[in-house]
């Protein structure tokens, strides 16, 4: 099943055209929205670097889950 998604509104402008490897290998500050202050407080309190370390966290992966139960109810 082919899957697709508008990542222009997720990404900066330098990482839009990269392909998911690179973007899942890019600073979290790639993400549109994320400073680099930001990136560096989820470094220093988390160990999270990379977009794809953020996506694969434990704590926001259950964070997340108990976010859609709550909204599931």
């Amino acid at each position: 099943m082919a899957v697709s998604a508008d990542l222009a509104k997720l990404l900066d402008k330098d990482y839009q055209d990269k392909s998911l490897e690179e973007i899942a290998n890019a600073p979290v500050a790639a993400l549109a929205g994320v400073s680099e202050r930001a990136a560096q407080h989820l470094k220093d309190a988390l160990g999270i670097k990379t977009i794809g370390e953020l996506g694969r966290s434990p704590y926001f992966r259950a964070a997340r889950a108990i976010a859609d139960l709550a909204d599931a109810k």
